[in-house]
């Protein structure tokens, strides 16, 4: 499966020092299976007067399974990925995985998460809202020894917009 990373560097050799603890999945590199999805985490870069570059690499899940790997795949926007998620933006301990795998908080979905963060809406209210959204796809590899079984480089490229 080819998955992409958005940028402003050429990304060859991932470095999970380069991420921080209080993403979505925690510090891990991530990645996804939608290029449009990296096209637009290229383009935050953009705005901030860099270059936009979507990094291709094969991505091995057949090795998974042999690897003995501990995995955590949320295939929805749920009371388990909402506690994840908010638990890692806010720095609180949680079960550590080798590779997370769900939905992004996007805009629609992080204003949400925000609401429920800051204690204005409850649990059941954040999760009403959420049941709406259609999940887009993150995969956050979080062992650095992973990366070079898992992953390979195939291509950067530098976008201008969403359009192609």
């Amino acid at each position: 499966m080819k998955v992409f990373h958005g940028s402003y560097v050429k990304v060859e050799y991932p470095d999970i020092s380069f991420s921080r603890d209080t993403l979505d999945f925690g510090r891990g590199f991530y990645v996804t299976p939608l290029r449009n999805q990296a096209v637009n985490w290229a383009l935050r870069w953009k705005r901030r007067r860099r270059k936009a570059i979507v990094n291709t690499y094969g991505f091995h899940e057949e090795l998974i399974a042999g690897l003995g790997i501990n995995e955590r795949v949320f295939p929805s926007y749920d009371r388990e990925w909402l506690r994840f998620v908010v638990a890692n933006r806010d720095g609180r301990p949680v079960e550590r995985y080798d590779i997370v795998q769900g939905g992004i908080a996007n805009d629609k979905v992080f204003n949400t998460l925000e609401l429920y963060f800051m204690k204005l809406i409850p649990e059941e209210e954040a999760l009403n809202r959420l049941k709406y959204e259609k999940p887009n796809h993150q995969i956050c590899i979080c062992r650095q020894d992973l990366i070079a079984q898992l992953l390979s480089f195939e291509s950067a490229e530098e976008v201008e917009d969403g359009s192609r």
